[in-house]
């Protein structure tokens, strides 16, 4: 998160807005466009290499990304945010995987992964998308799960809000080798551990409400 605001500040506050965040094309679409605008910060730390192109006057050396990132979502709040990062990232490779919690009856909850699709990771470059890292549970879960697909060179989190707590979580399960780019930080979650103001549930929001398992 950058310490300057942009663009991304004003989106972020409409996805919080109670008076806005009902309309649920306008929410969708702000997570696709914080995705987009921060897949083009997020571009200016990747490897680039020299490539010929040929123009209709002669030929120029152009810099072009040095390979392809695989863009990885968390189903299912993250389709939006991914479809802004797709737009930018419009050659990567693709994959999904489900990690949702559990509940139990004393209100403790697990992390369970039920499915995935993915290309191999090894040495490759990937950016997962989930919109809001609460405990940092699930995507900690998400990503060791997409990780027997192979050895990612890099790991980015592309996120609208995060807590500072699930931010930590994330660091210390991923190591080094993760980059979060997030929208905006919450210092606070619930008992429940929902983050604080936050927004609410981002997959209800964006695709209506669910039966709770």
């Amino acid at each position: 998160m950058s310490e300057s605001h942009s663009l991304i500040s004003n989106w972020v506050s409409e996805l919080r807005n109670v008076h806005v965040q009902g309309d649920r094309m306008r929410f969708r679409r702000n997570l696709e466009r914080i995705g987009e605008a921060i897949s083009y910060e997020l571009s200016k730390t990747l490897p680039y290499v020299e490539k010929e192109i040929e123009t209709p006057l002669g030929i120029h050396n152009s810099k072009v990304l040095e390979a392809q990132p695989v863009v990885s979502t968390i189903l299912r709040a993250g389709l939006p945010m991914h479809g802004g990062v797709l737009n930018y990232f419009d050659h990567a490779d693709n994959a999904f995987i489900s990690a949702y919690r559990k509940h139990h009856k004393d209100g403790s909850f697990e992390i369970k992964v039920e499915y995935i699709s993915s290309p191999s990771l090894d040495n490759r470059i990937l950016i997962v998308v989930d919109p809001m890292i609460a405990t940092g549970a699930s995507l900690v879960s998400a990503v060791h799960a997409l990780k027997d697909q192979g050895n990612p060179s890099q790991i980015h989190v592309v996120c609208a809000i995060a807590c500072t707590q699930g931010v930590e979580y994330v660091e210390k399960g991923l190591g080094s080798n993760v980059t979060i780019w997030c929208g905006d930080i919450d210092e606070e979650m619930t008992a429940k551990s929902y983050i604080v103001p936050g927004l609410g549930d981002a997959g209800d929001l964006a695709y209506g409400s669910k039966l709770q398992d």
